[in-house]
């Protein structure tokens, strides 16, 4: 994949976390930015104060929304769409940038007569925001000369996620804000070091630093590399594909790093079944979480302040981390439970320090190429870094590709696997809260986090409260095609009659129980997370 789009393989930012402050214009989508990512969120607050023009799309009023010069709330599940018609506005007020399309862009044309049919009338028909507040947030964004895009899972846990994303990349390009200081494409990485595992393979289809396993050359390049005969040339599964096939018998083993598929992954009855019928499997964390629980086998892990080596973060920043405390008990650090595993199995994998694994990534990874382990010591290094004098990349694409030209994607609204219906009648959306994190295995331990927000709840809307007779506090069933989940009724304004909002880290309430799990995103395997048919009773 040309240009642009390869670099948003890997998820990265394309531009740096200190750059928010330049931007001219910030747009937020599928992004609850000052709850999961509170640091970022803090200074895209500050940036809108300061005179940036603030454009939020959620399908919540979040605290953004706010702080925003225009803030819409469109329909779960109907993001191409909304960016599609402001694409349709943008050419049609001559706001596109033509000499940066031409320059260093491909398959404009082919976008653009796409674009024809996504008026503002017919957006506001599939998205329910008002087309002349498409026509505004359009201009906010388009007219600044630095705008900048922002988004998270909200835009990428949907059938339709992989083009979702290919349709902000076009957003972007469309206006010329890719290449230049304070714009550009900026996912936020859910979880710490999301980013460095991707970047060194720990995704189903690349090697380290994105070579494709499909490659004939990436694979002899490893075949050498880690001394063995032959790789699988083919792709591998992802981790909802991994499970699924778990369950089915085709894989008779997992090994699970740092995660708890219990909470995470949806359809949690399914993922149940699926590792209780799983034939061996190791479960390697610092706590026994509800995965844990069911494992055959648990690998004590040390944590971040137990053990030494790198982080890499949502900006493509190397960060090293040293040990502050001696890890309990048997606990070690990731790297020392494989080597001793490798060990016991009868294959060789002696490293004798973190700084010897990071020699080996240099050697294999090109955009790691001059970021050795005492260099980030005294540097903050951002990849692609190719060579040892090479001082790091801030933002991505700056005067051309990296791969060539930027290539535009045609993309069309698909409508959401599960729709409201006479027997479901909500669609419930699923996210974070600023107070926990993910599966709750580390906060919810806390006592005094988990003192501030104890339990699940469920926020409804305040005339579909009346409706169904309940009241802020009252206890109430939510119920998919796939399970029920009792929890506590928020009663708010802040969600859409018809929606519904739940957060995902409790285990005693967890919304990944209604989720579905079945129908994946034909590109990237995401499950659609994010748009749920449910029914809501007052217990």
């Amino acid at each position: 994949m040309a240009g642009l789009a390869a670099s948003f393989g890997s998820g990265a930012m394309t531009n740096s976390i200190g750059e928010v402050e330049k931007a001219d214009a910030i747009f937020v989508t599928g992004s609850n930015t000052t709850e999961a990512h509170p640091v970022i969120g803090s200074m895209i607050k500050k940036a809108a104060r300061n005179g940036a023009n603030l454009v939020v799309a959620d399908p919540r009023e979040i605290e953004l929304s706010k702080e925003a010069d225009l803030a819409v709330q469109q329909k779960p599940g109907t993001d191409i769409a909304l960016l599609n018609g402001l694409m349709h506005v943008i050419i049609k007020e001559g706001l596109h940038d033509e000499e940066y399309i031409k320059n260093r862009t491909e398959g404009f044309e082919a976008v653009k007569e796409t674009l024809e049919e996504y008026t503002p009338e017919k957006v506001e028909e599939i998205t329910g925001v008002k087309a002349e507040d498409i026509v505004e947030l359009a201009k906010l964004y388009a007219s600044a000369d630095t705008a900048a895009i922002y988004y998270s899972m909200g835009m990428t846990q949907h059938k339709s996620g992989t083009d979702n994303v290919l349709t902000v990349a076009n957003l972007a390009m469309l206006t010329g804000n890719v290449g230049k200081e304070g714009g550009g494409v900026n996912p936020l990485r859910g979880q710490n070091n999301v980013q460095g595992a991707c970047d060194l393979g720990g995704l189903a289809t690349v090697y380290p630093g994105y070579q494709a396993v499909e490659d004939p050359e990436a694979k002899a390049k490893f075949e050498k590399a880690w001394g063995v005969d032959e790789l699988n040339p083919n792709n591998g599964l992802t981790v909802v594909e991994m499970v699924n096939a778990a369950g089915e018998g085709d894989v008779k083993g997992l090994y699970v790093l740092g995660e708890n598929p219990m909470i995470s992954d949806p359809d949690q009855h399914h993922v149940e079944e699926a590792l209780k019928a799983t034939e061996f499997l190791i479960v390697q964390d610092i706590f026994l979480t509800e995965t844990a629980e069911l494992a055959d086998v648990v690998f004590p892990a040390a944590c971040f302040a137990e053990k030494d080596g790198t982080f890499t973060n949502s900006e493509r920043r190397v960060q090293r981390i040293n040990k502050a405390v001696e890890a309990p008990g048997e606990a070690k650090a990731d790297w020392k439970v494989f080597c001793e595993l490798a060990k016991r199995l009868g294959f060789e994998m002696d490293y004798d320090s973190e700084a010897e694994i990071m020699d080996e990534i240099v050697e294999v990874t090109p955009i790691y190429g001059g970021i050795s382990y005492d260099r980030i010591a005294n540097e903050e290094l951002q990849w692609p870094c190719p060579d040892k004098d090479h001082p790091g990349t801030k933002f991505l694409h700056e005067g051309e590709f990296a791969h060539g030209k930027g290539k535009f994607h045609v993309t069309k609204h698909i409508a959401p696997i599960e729709s409201a219906d006479d027997e479901y009648p909500y669609i419930m959306m699923t996210g974070r809260m600023l107070y926990h994190f993910h599966g709750g295995s580390m906060t919810r331990r806390s006592a005094a986090v988990d003192a501030y927000e104890s339990d699940a709840y469920v926020e409804i809307n305040c005339d579909d409260a009346v409706k169904l007779d309940i009241e802020d506090g009252d206890r109430v069933k939510v119920t998919s095609r796939r399970g029920e989940v009792e929890t506590y009724a928020r009663v708010v304004d802040i969600v859409q009659e018809g929606e519904i909002f739940m957060p995902f880290h409790y285990a005693e309430s967890p919304a990944n129980r209604l989720t579905n799990g079945d129908e994946l995103d034909p590109k990237a395997k995401i499950p659609e997370l994010k748009v749920t048919a449910v029914k809501v009773e007052k217990v």
